[in-house]
């Protein structure tokens, strides 16, 4: 099983699995919206022994703006 890291954005430091027909995008709903991250760079840990295969993603954009507080009242 491969993993896709995540880097930046609100999900920064996630890690999911890599959906083997993900190409080039990582798109996920989010809020209103969606969330936009990129491949960036090859395939790491393509050895036997080294771990899961690893993909790194940069976020890119959100179609929406992200307003962890919409309604305006701090809890």
């Amino acid at each position: 099983m491969a993993i896709a890291r995540l880097h930046g954005g609100p999900l920064d430091g996630q890690i999911v699995p890599l959906d083997p027909t993900m190409n080039d995008a990582y798109i996920v709903p989010y809020g209103e919206g969606q969330l936009v991250y990129r491949r960036d760079g090859g395939e790491r840990n393509t050895g036997e022994g080294d771990g899961p295969t690893e993909v790194r993603f940069e976020y890119v954009e959100a179609t929406e703006d992200i307003d962890p507080n919409p309604d305006g009242r701090d809890d």
